[in-house]
């Protein structure tokens, strides 16, 4: 099995703990995100939750949802997700830390994940897409959490 691995970072000129809330608040990620339309939370426990995300309808109408369970570590800067309802992927993992450093917070995602055997499209293309989404999401979440910080971006 081919597993597709993607890693970004970004910093965000704003105080850790806004961050942090901003980005773990996942009832509010459509308003975060650009490719979210829905976020439903489904059950917390503890520093879990696990919630059903869909996307906007695409070129061709559909409209792509999946759970997913997202698990805390605040102590640790880090939080590990994974996607519950596969869909296309064989499975899908993700990992956000969050790092202070000079100018704000360094936020990173590594995302492993591979394709089952008949999805729209293979590992490698889907490497690549997440990539370049990936890379659009960060820089639209650091404008939109600076904003809401109150950070003047410079």
């Amino acid at each position: 099995m081919q597993v597709g691995r993607t890693e970004q970072a970004i910093v965000i000129a704003a105080p850790y703990d806004e961050v942090w809330q901003q980005t773990n608040d996942v009832a509010a990620w459509p308003d975060l995100f650009s490719e979210y339309a829905a976020a439903e939370i489904l059950e917390t426990a503890g520093d879990s939750v696990t919630f059903r995300l869909s996307m906007h309808p695409d070129e061709n109408g559909t409209v792509w949802s999946w759970v997913s369970e997202r698990t805390q570590d605040r102590e640790n800067g880090t939080v590990r997700a994974r996607r519950v309802e596969t869909g296309p992927f064989e499975f899908m993992n993700i990992v956000w830390t969050y790092q202070e450093v000079e100018g704000g917070v360094e936020l990173r995602w590594q995302q492993e994940f591979a394709m089952k055997p008949g999805a729209p499209v293979d590992t490698a293309t889907m490497t690549a897409r997440i990539s370049a989404n990936s890379t659009l999401q960060l820089a639209l979440i650091r404008g939109r959490v600076q904003e809401r910080a109150g950070v003047v971006a410079v």
